[in-house]
């Protein structure tokens, strides 16, 4: 995609990723809008990155997303850029009951809002020259986690409703790039200084370098091993890294 140039909505740009992908294209010059629950935490962003915008937007109320999807059009018709970024990342046990209404909140925020975000949007995007839809999903859609279950289901789900949405926009002007972030030491978990975490700044700066090009697929060098485990033999390698996992377990 090109980097500079664009009206960009991000939703989840209150904190972590979003926040990093939202500054950065600010600094650009790109006229940002940033969009999550947290209304405080928006008008941090807002406040430190003059000429940000900001909606308050439940990504898992349908209502939300059609109210905030009208207003942008009408206060931003240059909108060209939309990046499905919220998520929210609650531990799981697929090994004994889950409480059903977690398991409806992780599915509702990771996989529906993006689709619900995108069909909003998704004709007003259409009729721009350059436009770009950019889902981030994660390492986990590709090595799941199994103490979060559900969330690495969700965003194998996304990956592959990106795959899908890829080829379906292939005729038209929207181009769809997906990012798979790493663990990145964020508050999705908890920000903890972990070093297997991949520090927000690294993740960000390497990020925006490759969303430059014509990828559709956006991710860390270092995760590379991951991207092209799955097949026939990703058993050994699933294994090892959860067994790592439970030897060693993600604070939270």
């Amino acid at each position: 995609m090109k980097l500079t140039g664009n009206t960009i909505f991000i939703t989840g740009g209150g904190s972590g990723i979003g926040r990093g992908l939202a500054e950065s294209f600010h600094k650009l010059g790109n006229k940002v809008i940033i969009a999550g629950r947290r209304q405080a935490n928006l008008n941090e962003v807002t406040s430190a990155n003059p000429g940000m915008s900001s909606y308050e937007l439940d990504i898992a109320d349908p209502e939300s997303i059609k109210s905030v999807a009208s207003k942008l059009v009408k206060e931003f018709p240059d909108l060209n850029v939309l990046i499905n970024n919220a998520g929210i990342m609650p531990f799981d046990d697929p090994s004994a009951p889950i409480e059903d209404a977690l398991m409806e909140r992780i599915v509702t925020t990771n996989f529906y809002g993006p689709i619900r975000m995108t069909s909003a949007l998704i004709e007003h995007l259409k009729s721009k020259k350059d436009a770009v839809l950019i889902n981030n999903t994660s390492v986990v859609a590709y090595v799941p986690l199994a103490a979060n279950a559900v969330y690495s289901s969700t965003k194998a789900a996304l990956h592959a409703y990106t795959l899908s949405q890829r080829f379906a926009l292939r005729n038209t002007s929207v181009k769809v790039q997906e990012i798979a972030p790493p663990w990145v030491d964020t508050d999705l978990i908890k920000k903890s200084g972990d070093p297997r975490a991949m520090p927000l700044e690294a993740f960000i700066a390497e990020t925006m370098d490759k969303l430059a090009s014509d990828a559709p697929e956006i991710f860390v060098d270092a995760i590379k091993p991951l991207r092209d485990n799955p097949g026939s033999n990703e058993h050994e390698f699933f294994n090892m890294l959860n067994q790592s996992l439970v030897d060693n377990p993600i604070p939270h």
